[in-house]
C-alpha cells in the first residue's frame, strides 16, 4: 500500500514562506508524476503544481506561478513545494499525489481524477 505524508504546513505571516515536504513509502517518487494539489473550505480542490518524473517538467497555475517551486530529491525520496510570497489566498489544506500518471507540463495541469495515491494533507494558513 502506497502512502504519502505531506509536512511543513503551519501558519505565516503574509509576504512569509514555507517549504513543503511530501514523502512516501514503498514507492520511489522518480516514477509517476508528482502533483501537489490544494483545496480552501467550500472550494473545489485545486491543481497547484506537478513535476514529471522523467525529466522534471513543471506545471504550476497562474495563481502561484512566480511564487512556488516544486522540486524532487530522488535520494531522499521526498518532493518538496516551495512557497513564497504567500498571500492570505493561498490558505487551504495542501495535498500530495502520484501515480498512476506520468503526464506533466506547462500545458498538462494535473487533474485530481487521475491521481490514484493521496497524502493525508498539511494545512497552511496566511493570516496576519
Amino acid at each position: 500500500q502506497v502512502q504519502l505524508v505531506e509536512s511543513g504546513g503551519g501558519l505565516v505571516q503574509p509576504g512569509g514562506s514555507l517549504r513543503l515536504s511530501c514523502t512516501a513509502s514503498t514507492l520511489t517518487l522518480d516514477y509517476y508524476a508528482i502533483g501537489w494539489f490544494r483545496q480552501a473550505p467550500g472550494k473545489e480542490r485545486e491543481g497547484v503544481s506537478c513535476i514529471r518524473s522523467s525529466d522534471s517538467r513543471t506545471y504550476y497555475a497562474d495563481s502561484v506561478k512566480g511564487r512556488f517551486t516544486i522540486s524532487r530529491d530522488n535520494a531522499k525520496n521526498t518532493v518538496y513545494l516551495q512557497m513564497n510570497s504567500l498571500k492570505p489566498e493561498d490558505t487551504a489544506g495542501y495535498y500530495c499525489a502520484t501515480g498512476p500518471i506520468y503526464r506533466c507540463s506547462a500545458s498538462y495541469p494535473p487533474s485530481e481524477r487521475e491521481y490514484g495515491y493521496w497524502g493525508q494533507g498539511t494545512q497552511v494558513t496566511v493570516s496576519s
